[in-house]
């Protein structure tokens, strides 16, 4: 979508380049673009190495895990995981993996499973922390986590929108939650969110994906609006109608400052989230530069 391109057709001109500068404009200072698999994560090192605040991960999507099946299964984990070794500034974390029960058409449940234990191996000899991937598949992804807690540090499970019983889970492995615009869908999300911990929050686009939308009950939280513009009439003063970029994380962290209010006190709220939040993703993915 950032090279114009929607369900193969070309509806505006490249406009990656423009979406970054628009994203320092609004405050960001590093973005983390995941790999898919091994040629996406090839990709995102690649435009990783073209701007200072740009950084990537490394691992195989649940979804395309039968890439890491049969005879060239080792040469691909070798692969991934010189592509680490020879990349130590800019690649911040092991992922996006982990498992995905809704989308069993793209890969079956088993291949998975096999590969999500699997790709711990990358997380043991990388030392880098966990991009966690979990769609409707938290018993089983804790399974696994528990299995394997001596092989990782800590790590996030991005995109979360499960239960809280499931987050309580995951924070007493010593993750922390990933928190986007599919996280905050609902009335029951928003509930989850409320009874999270601070410290163990991370927020995030997952863009072009996961933007908070009208019909979200998140989007009565929102007070920050970018003007858009449908994708045959743009503009590169303003964003796409309905693609989500990295600029829109500011929602996100209205939402939670908003849901937040009343269930805890502090002189300045919002800068006490917005510190802890950031704090947070600096502590797990830039370590050397975390305060």
């Amino acid at each position: 979508m950032f090279q114009g391109i929607y369900n193969g057709k070309q509806s505006h001109v490249p406009d990656l380049k423009i979406v970054i500068q628009r994203a320092i404009q609004n405050g960001l200072d590093k973005i983390i673009i995941t790999g898919g698999n091994l040629d996406d994560s090839r990709k995102a090192l690649e435009l990783a190495n073209t701007d200072p605040i740009l950084y990537s991960t490394v691992g195989c999507h649940p979804t395309r895990c039968l890439e890491l099946e049969g005879d060239n299964c080792y040469n691909y984990m070798d692969s991934m995981i010189q592509l680490v070794k020879d990349n130590p500034k800019k690649v911040v974390a092991i992922g996006e993996f982990g498992l995905d029960y809704d989308r069993l058409n793209f890969c079956p449940k088993d291949v998975q499973l096999r590969n999500f234990n699997l790709q711990f191996d990358l997380a043991e000899k990388t030392k880098l922390p966990l991009f966690l991937h979990c769609r409707n598949a938290a018993s089983d992804l804790l399974d696994i986590l528990n299995k394997n807690r001596d092989r990782f540090s800590t790590g996030v499970v991005h995109s979360f929108d499960g239960t809280y019983e499931e987050a309580k889970s995951f924070l007493d492995l010593g993750l922390y939650i990933g928190l986007n615009g599919c996280s905050l869908r609902s009335s029951e999300n928003l509930d989850v969110v409320a009874k999270l911990p601070i410290d163990r929050l991370m927020i995030e686009t997952d863009s072009p994906w996961c933007e908070i939308r009208a019909s979200h009950a998140s989007a009565k939280h929102v007070r920050t609006r970018f003007d858009s513009v449908k994708k045959e009439k743009w503009t590169e003063i303003k964003q796409v109608k309905s693609r989500n970029e990295p600029s829109n994380i500011v929602q996100v962290l209205e939402v939670i400052i908003n849901i937040m209010k009343t269930q805890m006190e502090h002189e300045d709220l919002e800068k006490f989230i917005s510190d802890s939040i950031y704090n947070n993703t600096m502590k797990v993915f830039f370590p050397d530069k975390s305060n």
